[in-house]
């Protein structure tokens, strides 16, 4: 493939890489608005539940250790294609669960198999885009991929509607989805990773390739940055089903609009990100997320102690993801744009730590089952860890840090 294609290319190109990452949000997000309807259907309580998406997300943390190294060695398509067909599967031992173990075990299952296509649709990009054309095709990609959380859960709380169906279904459901997925994979998808480019894959290589990664401090601080913040947000992903329906009372329905909407967040940030980075460094522009990241998540938390109503949470946690949409994109840009060879390797760092804090933050906001202080209070640190790591790792390269200009004024 071309590097930098355009057209029709560029379209087709965006529109498959686009189904590859939403396989995260769709195993993440489709059957939140069944998680009552879960723990009452297998007589378990919240936690448990909430530790489903927890094994979910180490799941996709670790596949993505896997799969990264891997494709650096193998190619990407053959390493794709296999994964995906393996999540169709694992999703429907999630479907058939007659106990929340069995559940448990298939969510890890869906999470290890849907990593394929959340670490090598970035490094794809990384493969086929340089320069100006990876920071703008990324925030493209963020776009499409933050349509993801505003469709999964409303189309979770849709079907929950149809006479028929239950929270089984819903999984039947991203098993078709994966079906489809490995077979436009196999009859358009190209390899993007030529053999000569292509490193050695035993596992003494891949750990001096992640090492390698490890010693290089400005990586290491857009990875914590992009760890602590985004898997931060999983704190909100587990904990609003309870907060919003229990707490607040609204419907499933009414909670997967207030939840879906916040795409739309995602997908603002990702267009500042991808509008503004022709006149301002991306690493301006992180700054500015980072700072405001804080900022709402501060103020989230005083609400959340307060217990002040359920528009102030939504407004905040908007603003909130709005930030999350700049932070995923101006960092993953930043961070991948000297790595070349070793993306697979890059990608699945980046791809690692949000989910790993992900894991441990979401069975924690599910405790007190009664406030919404637990959330808000991991939404307002790990931003703050994120905030730091920005200031104290990340340095500024002259002469990217100023404005940029048009030569020709």
């Amino acid at each position: 493939m071309q590097q930098n294609p355009t057209g029709k290319e560029r379209m087709g190109l965006a529109l498959f890489l686009g189904t590859l990452v939403m396989m995260g949000p769709l195993n993440i997000d489709m059957y939140l608005p069944s998680f009552p309807d879960i723990a009452k259907d297998l007589g378990t309580n919240a936690s448990l539940v909430q530790l489903s998406l927890t094994t979910c997300l180490i799941g996709l943390a670790l596949g993505q250790v896997i799969v990264g190294p891997l494709s650096d060695a193998h190619g990407r398509r053959k390493p794709l294609m296999i994964g995906i067909l393996l999540f169709a599967v694992s999703s429907l031992i999630c479907a058939f669960a007659p106990n929340i173990t069995v559940l448990i075990l298939g969510r890890f299952l869906q999470g290890l198999t849907a990593s394929a296509g959340v670490v090598l649709s970035r490094a794809i990009v990384r493969d086929v885009f340089t320069g100006r054309e990876l920071t703008k095709f990324f925030a493209l990609l963020m776009m499409i991929m933050a349509a993801a959380p505003m469709i999964a859960p409303m189309a979770g709380g849709a079907i929950l509607l149809l006479p028929f169906a239950s929270w089984h279904t819903i999984f039947f459901f991203l098993s078709f989805v994966g079906l489809l997925i490995v077979l436009n994979a196999a009859l358009r998808m190209k390899e993007t990773l030529p053999p000569e480019k292509r490193i050695p894959s035993t596992i003494g290589d891949s750990v001096r390739t992640m090492g390698s990664l490890l010693k290089d401090r400005s990586f290491v601080g857009y990875a914590l940055i992009v760890g602590f913040i985004h898997g931060g947000s999983f704190a909100y992903v587990s904990g609003t089903p309870f907060v919003y329906q229990e707490i607040y009372g609204v419907s499933p329905q009414v909670f997967s609009i207030l939840f879906g909407i916040n795409g739309l967040a995602i997908m603002t940030g990702s267009s500042i990100i991808g509008r503004l980075g022709e006149k301002y460094h991306e690493r301006n522009l992180l700054r500015a997320a980072v700072i405001i990241s804080v900022s709402a998540t501060t103020l989230l938390l005083i609400m959340t102690l307060i217990k002040g109503p359920l528009a102030s949470l939504v407004i905040l946690i908007f603003i909130y993801m709005t930030t999350i949409g700049m932070i995923v994109t101006s960092s993953f840009t930043l961070a991948m744009e000297h790595q070349g060879h070793r993306a697979g390797s890059a990608s699945a760092v980046l791809g690692l730590l949000p989910l790993l804090l992900g894991s441990i933050v979401s069975p924690l906001i599910g405790i007190d089952e009664t406030t919404a202080v637990p959330m808000g209070a991991a939404l307002c640190i790990t931003s703050f860890i994120g905030f730091t790591a920005f200031f104290t790792l990340t340095k500024e390269k002259q002469p990217h840090t100023q404005v940029k200009t048009d030569p020709s004024s």
